[in-house]
């Protein structure tokens, strides 16, 4: 069993796992730093959500396998086996990236 399946996040917390860009192509071209910036990462596992004032659940906006955009500071490091992971609250999330 993954060492991730163990944590559930609470709340409107979401596990993601960073994406590392590559830093050089498969024919050995270096690539410059400024085109593997983008802050991106896979959502690993989402918390059932928060309560609004009357008790009603509003759901995470993200769903596990989205690939989201991360802000530049900000969320938890978790480890968990040997990979590192970051925990955000769902609105410290920017964005769902698609390809």
């Amino acid at each position: 069993m993954a060492a991730w399946k163990r944590l559930v996040p609470s709340l409107n917390r979401v596990l993601v796992e960073k994406i590392v860009p590559p830093s050089k192509t498969n024919a050995g071209i270096l690539l410059p730093e400024k085109t593997t910036k983008l802050n991106s990462g896979k959502v690993v596992a989402v918390g059932p959500g928060s309560c609004d004032r009357n008790g009603n659940l509003i759901p995470v906006s993200v769903k596990e396998g989205d690939h989201v955009l991360l802000p530049d500071y900000g969320g938890t490091d978790v480890k968990l086996g040997d990979k590192e992971y970051q925990l955000y609250r769902d609105e410290d999330i920017l964005g769902t990236l698609h390809e």
